[in-house]
């Protein structure tokens, strides 16, 4: 219905001005209003959420011994601290994306959670496969010394 307006708002134009330019100009904007009115908020912010998400990391499972380098900024400084331990969760996904992260310090377990796609997490490796049977491993919060240990897999 409304397509067939516009036709005939531009064959009006052309037949009172007898000029052609006048519906090519018509033509344009009504394209360009029209483009205008598809752009969503929702569009526009999961293309801005691609556009900030890392692309080079590896696949990350539950189980798995990963190295993660932090920034670190003391004072005008920066410098990259290894941060190593077992993934016992991951949660989210896409831009929100986080690994909770466990290791021994000084007799004393210390968790941290990780956003993936953070400019703070400056790097990510992968030491070893854990083979595991469970989406989150909070049981190895109870569990001391080689109790603690994960079966390492070698298929991935």
């Amino acid at each position: 219905m409304a397509k067939e307006k516009q036709e005939n708002e531009l064959e009006t134009a052309i037949e009172t001005d007898g000029s052609i330019d006048v519906a090519v100009e018509q033509k344009e904007e009504n394209l360009v209003s029209e483009t205008k009115k598809t752009i969503s908020v929702p569009n526009l912010i999961e293309g801005f959420e691609y556009e900030q998400l890392k692309k080079e990391l590896p696949e990350i499972y539950v189980g798995d011994t990963v190295k993660v380098g932090v920034k670190i900024t003391e004072g005008n400084k920066e410098r990259v601290q290894p941060y190593e331990g077992v993934v016992i969760a991951k949660r989210h996904g896409g831009l929100n994306q986080t690994i909770t992260v466990r290791r021994i310090f000084q007799g004393i377990g210390v968790e941290r959670v990780f956003m993936l796609h953070s400019p703070q997490v400056a790097s990510l490796k992968v030491e070893r496969r854990g083979k595991v049977r469970r989406a989150k491993l909070f049981y190895l919060r109870d569990r001391v010394g080689k109790a603690t240990r994960v079966k390492q897999r070698f298929d991935r």
